[in-house]
């Protein structure tokens, strides 16, 4: 089955069922000489692993990461590196029910139309455990960056259902991050939505919102003509990630209210070099990276199993009224903002390296 691999020249290939034996990645084009331990990956696993707040399903697992290759005496040797998480907490018995029903905005109608069989334990391949891969390869990919072009990366919950904070993104820390379970930065806002997903999960429901993702200190240069623009890539990205139902870059959507004169970024010089006076294009001209901050927003629908009755059909094409039982995030977000963090890595790791290719001078 195609569709398995991300990258060019930072490639990476997943594998692996929400109810199989592991997730695996396979990371291909990491350059030799990263110094990688476990406790590198592990530290952003534990940021995504499910049970580990009120908020977030109730399944139990480790997450643990094992580096099966590509990594010698401590360091990345630069040939494929695999790692693998084995999983241990599977109920499939509690999806039993659901073998011959198509659940409502899930792939079970799709993926059985298209392979004429599908995996109904916990969505199988179409489950959003499988992003535990992209996380275990864009915490190396975020490690690389950080450490050889002090590149930051950080994503943050901006919104969840109507509540919003309006905190610039410019002032947004990893610590006021992680301060609270939902991943708003924000003291004020934060409780808010908490009690908004804590009423949501109350009533069996689910709930959406929107995750801000930023980049600082990219170089400039970073994206290639025509179809493989950063910001391309990096909306091919989000929009691979489970839920993910709308992307701008920017000023976005936002844009269309302003005109011209308001939104374009003008150049001045500061200290002798060339500066952007604003950011309306959110870090990018032509698709290009101009060395201003990067940023933008993923918006995530609500969560499809719920536990309240809902309306579908059976495999044998017969009407029917199910509740979904199991277990589930009331609101992806919490555990979103680590997927998101990763898949950016993945892509400006990759566009570096493409940068550095054809950077002969």
């Amino acid at each position: 089955m195609a569709g398995n691999s991300f990258g060019q020249l930072f490639r990476i290939t997943t594998c692996g069922e929400s109810h199989g034996g592991a997730i695996g990645v396979i990371i291909d084009g990491c350059p030799p000489g990263l110094i990688l331990s476990h406790d590198d990956i592990q530290h952003q696993l534990d940021r995504r692993k499910p049970g580990q707040s009120a908020i977030t399903t109730p399944r139990s697992e480790a997450d643990t990461i094992h580096i099966l290759s590509g990594v010698f005496e401590g360091k990345t040797t630069g040939t494929p590196i695999l790692l693998m998480a084995y999983n241990h907490d599977m109920r499939p018995e509690d999806y039993t029910a659901l073998k011959n029903i198509y659940r409502p905005s899930h792939a079970d109608y799709t993926y059985q139309a298209k392979y004429t069989l599908r995996d109904f334990r916990g969505s199988g391949r179409a489950s959003a455990r499988e992003t535990l891969a992209r996380v275990a390869a864009g915490a190396i990919a975020k490690k690389y960056l950080k450490e050889q072009l002090n590149i930051d990366i950080l994503s943050y919950v901006e919104q969840v259902g109507n509540i919003r904070t309006e905190i610039p993104y410019q002032h947004v820390t990893l610590e006021a991050i992680e301060q609270t379970i939902i991943r708003c930065p924000d003291p004020d806002i934060a409780p808010h939505m908490i009690a908004l997903i804590e009423n949501v999960q109350q009533a069996g429901d689910s709930i959406g919102g929107i995750i801000k993702g930023v980049i600082r200190n990219a170089p400039i240069g970073l994206g290639e003509p025509v179809f493989d623009k950063l910001s391309a890539d990096l909306a091919k990205a989000m929009l691979s990630i489970n839920a993910v139902k709308g992307f701008d870059m920017g000023s976005g959507f936002e844009g269309v209210g302003m005109l011209g004169s308001e939104h374009n970024d003008a150049f001045s010089m500061k200290g002798g070099a060339i500066h952007l006076q604003s950011n309306h294009a959110g870090g990018t001209l032509g698709g290009i990276s101009s060395g201003a901050d990067i940023y933008f927003r993923v918006a995530f629908k609500p969560v499809s199993t719920i536990r309240l009755p809902q309306q579908s059909v059976t495999t044998d094409h017969h009407a029917c009224t199910f509740k979904a039982e199991g277990r589930h995030d009331p609101c992806v977000l919490a555990r979103a903002v680590p997927i998101v963090d990763a898949m950016t890595a993945l892509v400006i790791m990759d566009h570096y390296l493409r940068f550095k290719a054809v950077k002969i001078t």
